[in-house]
């Protein structure tokens, strides 16, 4: 059910000529930065990948891949990939990457289940990014670490666009504020995790909510994670298991957070089986990503995705992502966009 958030009196800061050319040095500049933060090399990356192996992102496993059978395979299923969150430990491997360093990739992705709307396409364009790390580094102060390293990253392309564009003017915090999603759930007890999401990032502007996937005190989750590349049961902070989260920015032009970022430490061994075993979902154990990783033979890693078009409308003050990227919206919402002086591409 697709939905449009309506803001009033709405002008677009740069035209469609300017916002083109701000998307490019947006994207350049952001990406240069993320890989000296980081230490990330740039890969390429697949479109599809052959279903049944246990690659593709499974979202909150409801989601429907794209598929398509292979002429030349037999007819062999592939699926477009929803996001590279295990691929990229595949790769973590084959290229021998070293302690420390790691990969970054631009991904393209179809999830043709998503509810559109101003934040959310059929297309979903993001970098991709994956680090080796090691055994002591399994633990929130880390997370945190690289956590803070890329919302650096974000303050400077900020900056970056004002210097360009003066009418742009910077809005982020220079701190960003970290919080478990059950000290989350305790401040706001009588609301539910979208509105805590939205209470929280409008008083502090920039927010890092730990702990996303496991259940929390009242036996709910805060939001959906697949259970075999984040590892949310592991204890993290204060005794709150959680070695993930997701970075959110308050959004001045449609009033209400914007996610910008989902990353985590990855599962080892032993959270990937005690996460299947929640989730009912052991039988994954004989797929190929997972038998790697129950073999020794993939990295402990720490990744996630930042969205390219999301990002690009934060920084320009967009009220829509179709003002960023092409993609098929609801007549109905085009209509009302042109109505509100919101030009999609």
């Amino acid at each position: 059910m697709s939905y449009l958030i309506k803001p009033q009196h709405y002008k677009p800061l740069l035209d469609l000529k300017q916002t083109e050319l701000a998307i490019k040095q947006i994207k350049e500049f952001f990406q240069m930065n993320l890989s000296s933060e980081l230490r990330l090399r740039r890969v390429t990356a697949p479109l599809f990948v052959l279903k049944g192996m246990g690659i593709n992102d499974d979202l909150n496993g409801v989601e429907r891949a794209v598929t398509f059978p292979i002429k030349d395979l037999g007819d062999a299923k592939a699926e477009v990939v929803h996001s590279l969150a295990k691929w990229k430990r595949l790769t973590l491997a084959d290229y021998n990457i070293d302690s420390g360093y790691g990969i970054y990739t631009d991904m393209n992705a179809i999830r043709s289940d998503e509810e559109l709307g101003n934040l959310h396409s059929l297309y979903v364009d993001q970098w991709d990014w994956e680090r080796v790390m090691n055994e002591e580094e399994r633990n929130i102060e880390f997370l945190k670490e690289i956590v803070k390293r890329i919302y650096a990253a974000m303050l400077r392309t900020e900056y970056m666009v004002f210097e360009m564009y003066p009418q742009i003017k910077p809005c982020l915090p220079q701190e960003l504020y970290f919080i478990h999603a059950e000290e989350l759930r305790l401040r706001y007890p009588d609301l539910d995790p979208k509105d805590r999401e939205e209470r929280i990032c409008r008083k502090h502007g920039a927010v890092f909510i730990i702990g996303i996937g496991g259940k929390l005190g009242d036996g709910k989750k805060h939001d959906g994670r697949a259970p075999d590349y984040d590892d949310y049961t592991t204890l993290g902070l204060n005794d709150l298991p959680g070695l993930n989260g997701d970075l959110l920015v308050w959004d001045e032009i449609l009033d209400r957070p914007m996610e910008l970022s989902s990353m985590g430490i990855r599962v080892d061994k032993e959270a990937l089986l005690k996460q299947l075993k929640e989730e009912g979902q052991e039988q994954r154990l004989e797929l190929y990503f997972h038998k790697r990783l129950m073999d020794d033979t993939l990295p402990l890693s720490i990744g996630g995705g930042i969205g390219q078009s999301r990002l690009c409308m934060f920084f320009l003050r967009k009220a829509h992502i179709g003002e960023i990227q092409a993609s098929i919206w609801p007549e109905k919402m085009r209509e009302e966009c042109k109505a509100l002086n919101i030009p999609l591409i």
